[in-house]
């Protein structure tokens, strides 16, 4: 019988410890970020709407809070890409919504990890 080096029998463990350390840096990112107005558990509503399975889900339809105008008529659906736009400059996006005073975030990576992050919690 033929023996396995060892490192290819740690390559699972190392690949589970990336994406928990991903998993980490993207819930560091979002909590720096979007915690204060936002939960990513289902229904939890607070001055910002849960973003709980928000990639697939559109624009100001969430039951329960009230989205601007601007949000429920502006046809978007929230995708990695239309996350991307509206967390780099939500007015430049989508204007008149309510994410008074967020500008936005100008760091792709950290935009990346807070996507990751809402991608990981599905509907």
């Amino acid at each position: 019988m033929r023996r396995l080096p060892i490192a290819l029998l740690a390559l699972p463990f190392a690949f589970a410890q990336a994406a928990f350390a991903a998993d980490e840096a993207g819930q560091e990112a979002f909590n720096n970020n979007c915690r204060t107005c936002h939960s990513w558990k289902q229904g939890d509503n607070r001055l910002g709407p849960s973003l709980h399975g928000i990639v697939g889900r559109k624009a100001g339809s969430l039951e329960g809070f009230g989205f601007s105008e601007s949000l429920k008529k502006s046809g978007v659906t929230w995708d990695e890409g239309s996350l991307d736009k509206f967390i780099t400059s939500p007015d430049g996006f989508i204007p008149n919504n309510n994410m008074k005073p967020f500008t936005g975030i100008a760091d792709a990576g950290t935009r990346k990890q807070i996507i990751d992050f809402l991608k990981s919690n599905p509907n």
